[in-house]
């Protein structure tokens, strides 16, 4: 097995002893893989989807409370939806709604129109916090690096890639930020994130956590934590389907049922399961 493969779908946090930085690198492989599983999305879209996946799991990594953060795009282009959930535990999920016609060339402009970026951060306790971007710059990336300088005063970088290795499809990047205890110095800053710009997809994609580090970093001290898992988990069930049913009146629902001969499947749009209810299925829900 090659050694890469160990850092599938593995998040990493990382310090650097001597100056007041911080890093975090993230590859999703399989976890890349099932969210793509049950659509057809076009290459624009899937790869746009991949660097939203990647900057949301750097994004929880950050959470210093059990919750979520969901990274979503709406816009009046052909792509009129983008959304990425992820938890404090590394679980993510993500789907996009296309009306129209995008092909492999077209820009972020192109394909949301006139949009925004909407970031939502949900603890478990407490106070949701919603943040709204404009889509001002070309990238996501860049417009979430925007985002940390202006909503947390801290100084961010992100390099995310996104393409095929191996013949399977990887998103994979990397995190660095001032630590916010004041003692960082911004060039400290610039010359790490000028030694993470250097970075190959082929690095990202097909080096283990360790060898990446070295590689850019061997002459600095590196204190890498343990790693976390990250996985597709969409959370999606035959309640939840069922309460959804259940905000349509009884005449809304006996119409959607003879007009569905007497059984209405629920197809979940992230990972794409079926949920089937008949009218004795439905009556057991009012109960």
């Amino acid at each position: 097995m090659n050694n890469y493969i160990q850092d599938n779908d593995k998040l990493y946090r990382y310090l650097f002893k001597d100056r007041a930085v911080r890093g975090e690198w993230v590859r999703l492989n399989q976890t890349f893989i099932d969210t793509l599983n049950t659509h057809h999305y076009p290459i624009a879209v899937q790869n746009l989807l991949g660097e939203m996946m990647v900057a949301t799991n750097l994004l929880t990594a950050t959470l210093k409370f059990k919750g979520n953060i969901t990274v979503q795009i709406q816009g009046d282009g052909p792509l009129k939806l983008a959304l990425v959930n992820g938890t404090d535990t590394q679980n993510i999920r993500a789907l996009a709604r296309v009306d129209g016609v995008i092909d492999e060339k077209m820009s972020l402009t192109d394909m949301i129109g006139k949009g925004v970026l909407v970031i939502t951060i949900a603890p478990e306790e407490g106070e949701r916090y919603q943040g709204v971007i404009a889509l001002d710059k070309p990238t996501i990336t860049e417009c979430l690096e925007d985002y940390f300088v202006r909503s947390e005063q801290l100084k961010t970088k992100l390099f995310i890639r996104t393409g095929v290795f191996d013949g399977k499809p990887v998103a994979a990047g990397m995190l660095l930020q001032v630590i916010p205890d004041g003692t960082g110095t911004e060039d400290d800053f610039d010359h790490l994130a000028t030694l993470c710009a250097t970075v190959k997809d082929e690095e990202l994609f097909g080096l283990t956590a360790e060898e990446l580090l070295y590689r850019l970093y061997h002459e600095e001290m590196v204190e890498i934590y343990p790693s976390h898992k990250v996985q597709f988990f969409c959370g999606c069930s035959m309640e939840r389907s069922g309460a959804a049913l259940l905000l349509l009146s009884d005449q809304e629902l006996n119409e959607v049922l003879e007009e569905h001969k007497g059984s209405i499947d629920m197809q979940c749009e992230c990972c794409g399961t079926h949920y089937f209810f008949n009218k004795e299925a439905i009556d057991k829900l009012k109960c």
